[in-house]
């Protein structure tokens, strides 16, 4: 590992491959995603200890809800057990709980479970766990475009002073600026694309495809993604 200040202030991760590892394990599905909890420990500690600013997991898109309803109901009931048995090691660790998403249509047990752990971390100085929670990237923007154009309206903001910085003060991710563009997005089972995931965010990030799935992710791979990136050299369109 080089110097830590090559080390990626915000990094993503599309958590891939549950379903797939249990049914390569010959497990149940739930087992998959249980698995994928214990991942999310290992790979936040790590990323903690290796000065990551941001750590962003997609946990739950806003296309999920199209599973199996007896699949979306265990999938909410997660974020409940992972802060009941992580946060005190959160703690330990510094480690501030975030959240970006929806939350109109999430269980009031789990929305409950979430802001719990919000407020108990909310003074911990070290990085940020941000879980993108019913979260989509086009129903981001399109939220974010309203409400540029109701201050319009409003005559809050004039029509001529809309810049991307206006637009990107409006996303989700407002509430982890100024490391609200990310770095680093890795994805892990081999799959190869965004999900709606992050599109404003990622437009500039450098990507890092695993073939392992989610469960058999380890802070030593994630040491191998941020390797990846110090060796990279990021231009912006720039020579």
């Amino acid at each position: 590992m080089k110097d830590n200040k090559f080390i990626p202030d915000h990094v993503a991760v599309i958590m891939d491959g549950n379903g797939r590892w249990a049914q390569n394990t010959g497990r149940d599905r739930k087992e998959g995603h249980q698995e994928g909890m214990e991942a999310i420990r290992r790979v936040s500690i790590r990323a903690s200890e290796r000065g990551v600013k941001v750590l962003t997991l997609y946990a739950f898109s806003t296309e999920n809800w199209k599973r199996p309803p007896q699949e979306v109901k265990f999938l909410m009931q997660l974020p409940v057990n992972f802060f009941d048995r992580f946060v005190p090691e959160l703690q330990e660790n510094n480690i501030k709980v975030n959240m970006i998403g929806f939350k109109d249509k999430v269980p009031g047990p789990t929305k409950r479970s979430i802001e719990k752990a919000i407020s108990e971390t909310k003074d911990n100085t070290g990085m940020v766990l941000n879980f993108a929670f019913n979260y989509g990237g086009r129903s981001e923007i399109v939220e974010a475009t309203k409400s540029v154009v109701d201050k319009v309206l409003s005559g809050e903001l004039n029509r001529k002073d809309i810049t991307e910085d206006v637009l990107q003060g409006e996303l989700l991710t407002h509430s982890i600026q100024p490391y609200d563009e990310v770095d680093l997005l890795i994805r892990s089972s081999g799959e190869q694309r965004l999900s709606n995931f992050l599109l404003w965010q990622n437009a500039y990030s450098e990507f890092y495809f695993s073939k392992l799935y989610w469960p058999d992710f380890t802070g030593d791979i994630l040491d191998e993604a941020l390797l990846d990136y110090q060796n990279r050299s990021r231009r912006y369109g720039a020579l």
